[in-house]
């Protein structure tokens, strides 16, 4: 019997449907990661899966677009009501809300993108590739997190940064298979800028190492986001203490 269980475990919430594979997925890697040997021993999560949240990418590089903060912080105050004491959102885009996003629900809120930069940081990584949705790449949030940290980012060219939001849009979020030689053509476009490491800077991405059993040169940041989660909501299996 696990005899590592706290006595004060977290409640988990997370903000869903952002997309609803991608989510489905982080709740599977959380219960995998959790060290438990019977039910009673896992996580207690509260998911609100919301897909009619608008999209972030769309509103980032267009702000005449829905604005999809009111929709996330009420799907997040709704959590918190139901009593989750820490908030993961399993969309890295949305990551660009977090801060005043936090400040509104008044509930920690897991950032994925920092933890990244902070683990990629202790074990020598100093520079990375980004593959994520325009909304992340022209935001800015990764990079400004990667410098802040020491580690130089590294960008998709343009081309290429298409074939990653086909890879997104027209595979993982539209139900179709991916598009492996497209994310190969990523890869080597940013190995060859001097990245030591890529980057799965999209939830959706997440199906690259789940669906392809990728998993050489490439950092999940959704497994990063699982990570931290069960570590401050339960106990972190041994296997999962190294993600690269």
């Amino acid at each position: 019997m696990n005899t590592e269980t706290k006595s004060d475990n977290k409640i988990l919430g997370v903000i869903g449907g952002l997309g609803p594979m991608a989510s489905a997925y982080f709740l599977h890697l959380v219960t995998d990661m959790t060290k438990a040997d019977t039910d009673q021993e896992h996580i207690e999560v509260i998911m609100h899966s919301c897909p009619q949240i608008p999209d972030r990418t769309a509103y980032i590089l267009d702000h005449t677009k829905e604005n999809p903060f009111d929709k996330l912080a009420e799907v997040g105050k709704r959590l918190a009501d139901y009593g989750a004491q820490i908030i993961a959102m399993p969309c890295v885009t949305a990551h660009y809300f977090q801060a005043e996003l936090e400040e509104k629900v008044g509930v920690p809120i897991i950032n994925a993108i920092d933890e990244t930069s902070a683990y990629l940081k202790a074990r020598g990584i100093h520079d990375a590739g980004i593959m994520a949705t325009n909304g992340t790449v022209q935001s800015g949030i990764f990079e400004r997190s990667l410098t802040e940290h020491g580690i130089h980012a590294h960008i998709p060219s343009e081309k290429m940064q298409e074939k990653v939001m086909q890879i997104i849009y027209g595979c993982v979020k539209a139900g179709k298979p991916i598009d492996e030689d497209m994310v190969q053509e990523v890869k080597a476009d940013l190995v060859a800028q001097g990245s030591q490491v890529v980057l799965l800077g999209c939830t959706e991405l997440s199906m690259i190492k789940r669906d392809l059993k990728m998993s050489e040169g490439f950092f999940d940041v959704m497994e990063m986001l699982a990570q931290v989660a069960v570590k401050t909501c339960g106990v972190l299996k041994d296997e999962w203490i190294e993600l690269i």
